[in-house]
């Protein structure tokens, strides 16, 4: 059953990459460029920053609202 349903969504990915517009260049479909290093790194930082450090900083604030 599981080697089945494996078969089907791997066909069905494989049908979307063929029938669609896009020719699966890797990160034509990201909302951001790969062309500067620098300014990806940055964004990924600060996204594992705010992913990370949000409940903290949410704790913190109900801990410290009278």
């Amino acid at each position: 059953m599981l080697g089945r349903s494996s078969v089907i969504a791997r066909n069905f990915s494989q049908s979307m990459v063929r029938f669609s517009g896009h020719g699966g260049v890797p990160g034509e479909n990201l909302p951001f460029g790969l062309t500067n290093k620098y300014r990806i790194t940055a964004l990924f930082t600060v996204g594992c920053m705010l992913g990370f450090g949000a409940p903290f900083l949410i704790v913190r604030h109900q801990l410290l609202k009278k």
